[in-house]
């Protein structure tokens, strides 16, 4: 009858409790690595070193945050990333929507062979040496191009929109056509805005994978000014956990060295954390779609 309520069955009720004891457990054995690093950072030396600390700081400090911030070069090495991040994000998407809408396109000669030909490099690279030598030869070496254009591009992520634009509707396209659009036109203004959840996701890997990228800079930059703050970062932790006798070093950096690397891990995830939620809708969305349209 309209306006009366459903019963459910035993098993379907039984199905929704043992679900949500699942869930919550995932949620659990997600979140506590994450809350134990931030309790640790948090923490004093003793404390850590007792094994004290498991969700709340225990001998509560700041004297290794203040340690780290207070240096210039930290400061310089975040601007660093965050230049590196947005340029990267940009030029790999802009040049990832170029590759991977034309192939999109049946009609496209040749469209097979390039397609196989992408995906035959995620099989075969050149090797770090050649690599190393032909970045050299390129003159990138201690420039910012140097540290962007070895991860410009991802196979994977060009897949990945190539078909989510295959499932884009031939009629708008057809009529933007009939308009007058040029195929650029049609990309920038109709399929583009109909890709924002792949484009979102697209973004979204992009940036996280420039934000906590420190090999590039480990090979291909040797100007200190120029590091980023995730290889800054490595640089500290290596020194900190390599004190060649903790006798001989001060109060503060032991306190440094124990909880170190819980401060620079905190500092590198947070501002990633702080933007997933805005694009997490997306995110869901894009994979979903994206790898299932063909």
């Amino acid at each position: 009858m309209a306006g009366s309520k459903i019963r459910e069955s035993a098993g379907y009720t039984l199905f929704k409790v043992f679900n949500t004891i699942i869930m919550i457990f995932v949620c659990v054995v997600t979140l506590y690595p994450f809350l134990y690093l931030v309790a640790q950072s948090f923490s004093s030396e003793q404390a850590i070193m007792q094994g004290k600390v498991t969700l709340l700081p225990v001998g509560f400090n700041i004297s290794t945050y203040i340690s780290v911030l207070k240096k210039g070069e930290f400061a310089h090495s975040y601007l660093n990333t965050l230049i590196y991040t947005i340029l990267g994000t940009i030029m790999s998407i802009v040049l990832s929507c170029c590759i991977a809408y034309p192939l999109s396109k049946p009609e496209l000669k040749g469209s097979k062979f390039f397609l196989k030909f992408i995906i035959f490099t995620m099989y075969f690279g050149g090797g770090l040496i050649p690599n190393y030598i032909l970045m050299r030869k390129l003159g990138l070496v201690n420039k910012i191009m140097g540290f962007i254009m070895p991860s410009l591009l991802s196979t994977y992520y060009i897949i990945l929109m190539k078909s989510f634009f295959s499932g884009t509707p031939k009629e708008l396209e057809e009529a933007a056509e009939i308009d007058g659009l040029s195929p650029i036109g049609i990309l920038i203004q109709i399929v583009i805005p109909l890709s924002m959840p792949i484009i979102a996701t697209m973004i979204l890997f992009n940036a996280v994978g420039y934000w906590n990228n420190w090999y590039n800079s480990f090979l291909y930059l040797d100007k200190k000014e120029m590091w980023p703050v995730a290889y800054y970062l490595r640089t500290i932790i290596t020194g900190a956990s390599t004190s060649a006798d903790p006798g001989q070093v001060d109060a503060e950096k032991m306190q440094i060295a124990a909880n170190i690397k819980s401060c620079s891990m905190v500092l590198m995830a947070l501002p990633i954390i702080c933007i997933y939620p805005f694009v997490q809708k997306y995110y869901v969305q894009g994979m979903m779609l994206g790898g299932v349209k063909e």
